[in-house]
């Protein structure tokens, strides 16, 4: 195929989500490896960390991508130190570089930080000064410019938090200084990954991109003054999980880079139905999965659940993710309920183990809150693997969950913070098996529509082709 059809392929996909414009036709910068064999052509994606649990859908995406015939290669700037893993992890080719383990900054005096970690990286830095000194220089003075420009105050000192992502920048620029077969850079979050991919770009001069989350598009502290800003314009394009938050970008950038609105999409044949054999007398089972964070309203559920069971309902609860910040609050009010016997915590899982989960589940709800500081989620895929599973969900109608879920038709949307719709929507769920099985097979015709992994990863392949090529 030649570049003009990808661009072509393109400016079809732009139409569809009403961007407008001619794909890259302001932003392309012409890339010196594009007359290459492309079938060698790789891109390099910076990852804050791999393998990571609660990141699988990025694990996916790079798996995926490579079944399309991509190749990666993988960057990480700190290893995941978690004992699982999702299988897929073991089915991904692309090679992995980690990055050499840097200290805290906040913990260390800042010359004594330096002494601690360039020597690490001091031969990568010193081979990029060797091979293009200038260069070098312009990208150390951009680091220098930015950490006084997104310093907290004036009379703040330098954000430092540049200089080490300049450092592990070059590290990866050394790496890439060996091959010439990567042609585009890709980070995953928008706050150190891309800053770092940003830099990376300026040394090598490789083109790159960013997929932005959740977090780290709506929290200032992330990218304080315009930096998100800074990183759009300088990217080739920027893509995102949600509609929401790609009108949420073009809101505060309008300079013109390509912004895609690419799900993350979801293996619909590994989520898929299964008959539940369970007695007519058995406890229904209410579902929730993901990591002990406020944001996912997990104290909400539980005061729902002391509710139902004051009303009188049998039912169990179980609430599945890894530790985080609300981890004792949530256990403390368990007790305090005295709902031991009724809501379960149970530590992280594979995708392979919380199948196993969905399939017993009558109801899955995970009511999502927006925080006082604009952290939110997107569209959490715990959701979209619960509705792949025709297990009716409910949610809280916030950020892009919304575009997944139409209320009453494949799911319930509530208010977020309110215990008391969360319970009456999930007693009536209870209490109405026929609804639960209608809105369970909605929710799997959904999820085939608009979240198959297989259409959602070509777009993303498409977008990557198209810059490879231009």
């Amino acid at each position: 195929m030649t570049p003009e059809s990808h661009i072509k392929n393109l400016d079809q996909v732009v139409e569809k989500q009403k961007i407008g414009g001619n794909f890259f036709q302001k932003k392309c910068r012409r890339n010196p490896l594009a007359n290459d064999d492309d079938r060698a052509s790789e891109i390099a994606y910076i990852l804050k960390g791999y393998p990571r649990l609660s990141e699988v859908f990025i694990t996916n995406e790079i798996y995926l991508l490579e079944q399309l015939g991509l190749r990666l290669r993988i960057f990480v700037i700190k290893k995941a130190n978690e004992d699982k893993s999702h299988p897929v992890v073991q089915k991904i080719k692309a090679p992995v570089t980690y990055l050499p383990k840097m200290t805290s900054l906040t913990k260390t005096p800042f010359g004594q930080w330096l002494k601690e970690n360039v020597p690490a990286v001091l031969p990568a830095h010193r081979a990029l000064f060797k091979d293009r000194p200038a260069i070098y220089l312009k990208t150390f003075g951009k680091a220098l410019w930015r950490s006084l420009r997104f310093r907290s105050g004036r009379r703040r000192g330098p954000k430092k938090v540049f200089f080490k992502e300049f450092l592990q920048a070059g590290f990866i620029a050394a790496q890439l200084r060996k091959t010439s077969n990567v042609k585009h850079l890709h980070a995953h979050f928008c706050h150190g990954s891309t800053t770092v991919a940003m830099f990376v770009s300026e040394l090598s001069g490789l083109p790159f991109s960013f997929t932005a989350h959740a977090k780290d598009i709506y929290l200032p502290a992330l990218n304080p003054g315009k930096l998100l800003q800074l990183k759009m314009h300088k990217a080739r394009f920027v893509a995102t999980c949600t509609g929401a938050n790609r009108e949420h970008l073009r809101k505060i950038s309008s300079n013109g880079t390509p912004i895609f609105a690419i799900r993350h999409g979801l293996d619909v044949g590994r989520f898929a139905p299964v008959k539940r054999d369970k007695s007519l007398h058995a406890p229904l089972t209410i579902l929730a999965v993901g990591r002990f964070v406020k944001k996912k309203g997990f104290v909400f559920l539980v005061q729902a659940c002391k509710l139902l069971k004051d009303r009188g309902l049998s039912f169990n609860c179980h609430i599945i993710g890894e530790p985080d910040e609300q981890s004792s609050l949530v256990q403390e009010m368990i007790q305090k309920y005295d709902l031991s016997g009724v809501v379960h915590i149970r530590s992280g899982m594979t995708q392979a183990e919380l199948r196993k989960f969905y399939q017993q589940a009558d109801i899955f709800a995970l009511p999502c809150r927006v925080m006082e500081n604009g952290d939110r989620d997107g569209i959490p895929n715990v959701l979209a693997e619960a509705m792949a599973m025709e297990t009716p969900v409910i949610n809280t109608a916030i950020s892009g969950i919304p575009e997944l879920i139409t209320h009453g038709e494949d799911g319930f949307l509530i208010p977020e913070k309110d215990p008391y719709a969360l319970a009456k929507a999930l007693e009536f769920l209870l209490e109405n098996r026929g609804f639960r099985e209608q809105l369970g097979k909605a929710a799997r015709q959904k999820i085939l529509r608009i979240f198959d992994s297989a259409t959602t990863t070509e777009m993303l392949k498409e977008v990557f082709l198209a810059s490879i090529k231009s």
